[in-house]
């Protein structure tokens, strides 16, 4: 099977699941997407990867994983979501030391904000892609019905519109924003610091 890489387009707050976000995946040459349903911590780890310039005061769990991973020479080299069961996406890590491989199960949450900490590509096979994929604009959604088998792949996917992604701070000023950041990383809420820089950079 053929792997199709992908890109992070973004993180978005589910409209269908309290407490949780939607991270949005791009296939890197086409145009279809994979929105994946992850927890907020993981939100908020993905975000704080992401988003370069802001700096826990304290470690997140996957900044400790890098650093011991790092200590023991071990590199992430790249992460495939290999599995689609029940709405559940699962993933590998594929870890080298000393030339040697190793693959690890992960969360597909964590094994993004694994990858992104050690800048390793994300990729998913095709037929995944081919049974999942959506297009953020529904205009442009293309039906896979035909080829869905209610084992292995998600039993409603989700379709974003442009407007549920949009940031929702884009109607405050500068300076707010700025006091709201330091608020949201004073209380290491990394998620919506993460969304108050962007629309900080948009201005």
């Amino acid at each position: 099977m053929s792997l199709v890489k992908l890109t992070i387009k973004g993180i978005s707050y589910s409209q269908t699941q309290n407490g949780a976000y939607a991270l949005i995946l791009n296939e890197v040459d086409g145009d279809r997407q994979l929105p994946i349903v992850i927890g907020a911590f993981e939100a908020q780890s993905i975000a704080i990867a992401l988003e370069k310039e802001i700096t826990p005061p304290r470690p997140l769990t996957h900044d400790l994983f890098k650093t011991i991973a790092d200590k023991y020479e071990i590199v992430i080299t790249q992460v495939i979501i290999h599995k689609l069961v029940d709405g559940v996406f699962y993933s590998s890590i594929v870890c080298e030391r000393d030339a040697k491989e190793e693959i690890i199960d992960a969360r597909t949450s964590d094994a993004i904000a694994l990858a992104l900490r050690f800048n390793a590509p994300i990729f998913t096979y095709k037929n995944i892609l081919d049974k999942a994929g959506i297009f953020l604009n529904k205009n442009k959604q293309e039906s896979y019905s035909d080829e869905m088998n209610d084992d292995d792949i998600l039993s409603d996917p989700e379709v974003f519109s442009e407007e549920e992604v949009e940031n929702i701070y884009s109607k405050f000023s500068i300076q707010e924003l700025h006091d709201m950041l330091e608020e949201a990383i004073q209380n290491e809420d990394y998620e919506k610091a993460a969304l108050i820089k962007d629309e900080i950079d948009k201005k």
